[in-house]
Formats: structure tokens, C-alpha cells, sequence
């Protein structure tokens, strides 16, 4: 059911100090400009709520276009070890958590970043401080997990020789620790749903690493309705999701145009802080095979799953951190001619830049991973950080943009996103490549699907700010002020 005609009024739309009114009527934006009439439409219309904005600044409602949405609800409930600067201090905060627990319990943490640490996390560190309780840290970028040997022991892995699993191994733990009873999953993801829509979230990509279509399907019909959801197909279910029949951007019956399918997730390769990213070149000190990091997936096997997919009309969305990565999925793309995105494009060659355009093949990139990773690039790829996160360049050359945050690696904010992709820095810092940073509309339309401004014909996926973000300062833009979020014109937050 489309909720009652609305009239806000008062709006200012960013860059403009002009007063506007806007009618939405079944969920579209239908009219801007002065409306007149206390509650009608111009005064000729049914009487319908009219609201007063103020004066404040009226934005399109913000998407996250990579998330893992179950991994980003059960964050606030894992010990959070991102502080740590070395795998003896990340152990010393497991062991103050370790007299906490109830018998029986596995210590689940999250966030560290080892690629910068003295020592190397391993599982005597954890043995050292845990006992016989199982410890399961999982790493800030997701694509390792440091593990005791109480806990590679419950999992059959009592061999292990280190305890730090990467990629794949890695997965096949988070996946585990996913496993939580669907009745406290889902109220925690509502939960997680309902800060997202605090923050101007109206939709997500969700790149969980399960079968989503029936995770949500089940959420919605709780009662979870803040935000629209486009779920992700991952290659262990592709074949599922073409018999049935799924294709990118068709709506779920029953699901009030809530859910949509979105695209197929496939991973090429791993990230820069496990040193796993797909490069040219090695990293420095690193031998072996693996030396220049990890290839996940032939490109034989890309191609054939990529070709499956897009001719069953399902998008391809290829994770690519290397820059060698890179040119494995640019170079699939260009083969099967068909659209998609490159999730993360964090490390490129230059030669790759204009083919994102060339190819139709959008940039969907996390700008506050290049905040975090800067000391890490400094150090691994070491003359080479202007060809990371190359956000300006993609833009001049042409390609679409697509925030997103990769939560819980980085919040699930997109203002965060936002002030990162613009300033290239945070926490007082020097602006990190700053030649790299975009402007205020640029990476707002990013976060918008395109757009900067609200529109007539627009859906009204609307948020109403307390500051014009096209002139914020960059602080200003990180913890934006956000009055009310609006979903199909119906309110999913509201401080007015």
C-alpha cells in the first residue's frame, strides 16, 4: 500500500539557498516549487500531511552498493581487537574478555590489520592467554581469521601450523560463525537496519555469503522495512538462482518492491592488508608462489561463470583488488561484452583506467578503505599508491561510480564514504593522493545511483540534512546531522 500524499515544505536542495516545496503522491516526487495552499496541493489538491522542513537541505536518500549485512548486525556483539598494534596487544585484549564468558562460549573478535605489525599472529599467541577457550578473531578486510588451537580443533583443523587462515579457508569460518539462530539474526539486523536509515541509507547491495533471497524474503516479512535490498548471488548458487528464473533489478513478489535481485558476486583475488590483492608485481619480502598474492579463480572459470550469468541476465560483479586482478576481470568483460561492475577496483594499472568507461563497466569502490589501508600501500606497494584507489581518474575517463562501504570492513555510513572519497583522509591527517579526491556532487551522486538532486518523477527515497553537503567541511560531511529519511515517502527515521 503506497502511503498518503505529503507535502514538505521549506526545503533547500544543496548549492541553493532557495526556498522549495515537494509533493509526493504514491511514493514519487510529482511536484517542486512554491505549492501554496496550508495543506493542499497548490489548493486544489485532496488534503494531504504537509510537514515543515525548516530550511533545511533536502538529498536523495544515500545507497550502500557493497555490504555483508548479517557480518555488519553481529559486529556490536564481537570483541573489537582494530586497536591493536601487534598480535601480543591484540592477545592482551582477548585476555581481559576471556573471564566474561560463560562456559562453553567461543570468543568471536573482529578488525584486526596485521599488515603492519611487528610479530606475526599466530596460534601459541592466542594458546598463551585463552587456555582451552576457543578464540576466533577475524581480520578488518574479512579475508583471514586468526584462530587457537581450542578452536582449530573444533573445526578439524587441529594441525593447522599457524592458526591464520586466508581466502577461501577463511570464508568457510566466517560462514560458520554466521550461524546464528534466525530469530536473533533477524532482529539484529532490524536493528541494524534501522541505525542504517538513521544515517540517509534508503537501499543496499548485500554481497552476504549465503542464499539472501530467502535470509530477506523472511526479514521483510517481520516487519524489517527500512531499507531496500538487492541481494547478491554467489557462484555456489548461481545455477540455483538461473532456474529459477532470477535476473538483476526484477522485484520479489510479496515483498512491497522492497527486495530485488541484485547481481553475481564472484571473487578473482584477495585484499592488500592479508597481502593476498592479485598484483603484477610481488610484495615486498614474500617468496613463494603466492608472493604476488592470490588468484582465487581461473580466468578459464571466470569467463564461464561471468557467461552464465549474464546471458541468464544477471549482473556480474567481480571482486578485484590487484591490479592484475583487475585486468583478469576487465578483460572477461571486454570478452563477453556484457555489463556489471568491478567491486573494490582498488589497485589499477593505468593502461585500465579508460577501459571502466569503454567497457560500461562501473567502479563500485569503498573510499574509506583508502584511509585505511594507506600505511599498507605505503609499505607493500611503495612507489606505486597513485595507481590506488584512482577515483578522480575514473571519473575524468569517463566511468560511473558506486560507493559503498564493504561493512563491516568500514562502517555502514556513507558519509563516511562520502567525506573519504572527497578528502582522502581522516583523523587530521594529510590527505593521502589528494589528487585522487572528488567533489561534494560527484561522490554524492556515487552514493545516489546518479543522482545529486531530487527530482520531479524521482522515487521519494529522500533524507533531510541539518547542513548543505555540497559546502559541509570535510568533518562536517563524516557526522552529517541527519534530520529525517524518507523510503517511497514513507519515514524510516525522524528527528524533526
Amino acid at each position: 500500500m503506497s502511503p498518503d500524499p505529503l507535502v514538505l515544505r521549506n526545503a533547500r536542495l544543496p548549492g541553493s539557498d532557495e526556498l522549495t516545496d515537494v509533493e509526493i503522491v504514491d511514493g514519487t516526487v510529482t511536484r517542486l516549487g512554491f505549492l501554496g495552499g496550508e495543506g493542499g496541493m497548490g489548493g486544489d489538491g485532496p488534503a494531504v500531511e504537509s510537514i515543515d522542513l525548516g530550511e533545511r537541505w533536502l538529498i536523495p536518500g544515500l545507497w550502500d552498493n557493497h555490504v555483508h549485512f548479517t557480518q555488519w548486525a553481529q559486529i556490536a556483539r564481537r570483541l573489537d581487537v582494530s586497536t591493536a598494534g601487534s598480535a601480543a596487544e591484540a592477545a592482551r585484549i582477548v585476555a581481559g574478555r576471556i573471564p566474561l564468558l560463560t562456559t562453553g562460549e567461543t570468543l568471536i573478535g573482529f578488525g584486526f590489520r596485521d599488515g603492519l605489525w611487528p610479530d606475526a599472529p599466530g596460534r601459541a599467541v592466542l594458546d598463551a592467554v585463552s587456555g582451552t577457550v576457543p578464540v576466533v578473531l577475524v581480520s578488518g578486510d574479512l579475508h583471514s581469521v586468526w584462530l587457537n588451537s581450542a578452536a582449530l580443533a573444533a573445526r578439524g583443523l587441529g594441525d593447522h601450523p599457524t592458526g591464520l587462515l586466508r581466502e577461501e579457508d577463511a570464508f568457510a569460518v566466517e560462514r560458520a560463525l554466521d550461524a546464528v539462530p534466525d530469530a536473533i539474526s533477524d532482529t539484529w539486523a532490524d536493528e541494524a537496519a534501522r541505525v542504517a536509515a538513521a544515517r540517509v541509507v534508503v537501499g543496499i547491495v548485500d554481497l552476504e555469503m549465503v542464499w539472501n533471497l530467502d535470509v530477506w524474503r523472511r526479514r521483510i516479512a517481520a516487519g524489517t522495512d527500512s531499507l531496500r535490498v538487492e541481494f547478491g548471488i554467489y557462484t555456489e548458487h548461481l545455477e540455483r538462482a538461473v532456474a529459477e528464473g532470477l535476473r538483476s533489478g526484477a522485484v520479489i513478489d510479496g515483498t512491497g518492491g522492497q527486495l530485488s535481485v541484485g547481481p553475481y558476486k564472484v571473487i578473482t583475488d584477495g585484499s592488500l592488508n592479508t597481502r593476498t590483492a592479485y598484483c603484477f608485481d610481488d610484495y615486498p619480502g614474500l617468496t613463494g608462489a603466492d608472493a604476488n598474492g592470490v588468484l582465487s579463480v581461473t580466468p578459464d572459470d571466470l569467463l564461464r561463470w561471468m557467461r552464465l550469468a549474464s546471458e541468464s541476465g544477471i549482473h556480474p560483479a567481480v571482486h578485484a583488488i590487484g591490479d592484475r586482478a583487475n585486468r583478469i576481470a576487465l578483460d572477461a568483460f571486454e570478452t563477453l561484452g556484457c555489463a556489471g561492475s568491478i567491486e573494490h577496483a582498488q589497485l589499477l594499472s593505468h593502461a585500465d583506467v579508460d577501459r571502466f568507461a569503454a567497457l560500461g563497466v562501473v567502479a563500485s569502490v569503498q573510499p574509506e578503505h583508502a584511509v585505511d589501508d594507506r600505511d599498507v600501500a605505503d609499505r607493500y606497494w611503495a612507489g606505486r599508491t597513485d595507481r590506488a584507489f584512482m577515483l578522480a581518474s575514473l571519473l575524468r575517463a569517463g566511468a560511473r561510480l558506486a560507493l559503498g562501504s564493504d561493512a563491516p570492513v568500514a562502517p555502514l555510513d556513507p558519509w563516511v564514504g562520502i567525506a573519504a572519497a572527497v578528502g582522502r583522509t581522516r583523523d587530521g591527517r594529510e590527505a593521502w593522493h589528494p589528487e585522487q579526491g572528488v567533489s561534494r556532487q560527484a561522490a554524492l551522486a556515487a552514493s545516489a545511483r546518479g543522482r545529486h538532486r531530487v527530482a520531479v518523477g524521482d522515487p521519494a527515497d529522500l533524507a533531510v540534512c541539518e547542513t548543505d553537503p555540497f559546502v559541509a567541511s570535510l568533518d562536517d560531511l563524516r557526522r552529517m546531522n541527519v534530520a529525517a529519511t524518507l523510503l517511497g515517502g514513507r519515514f524510516t527515521h525522524r528527528a524533526l
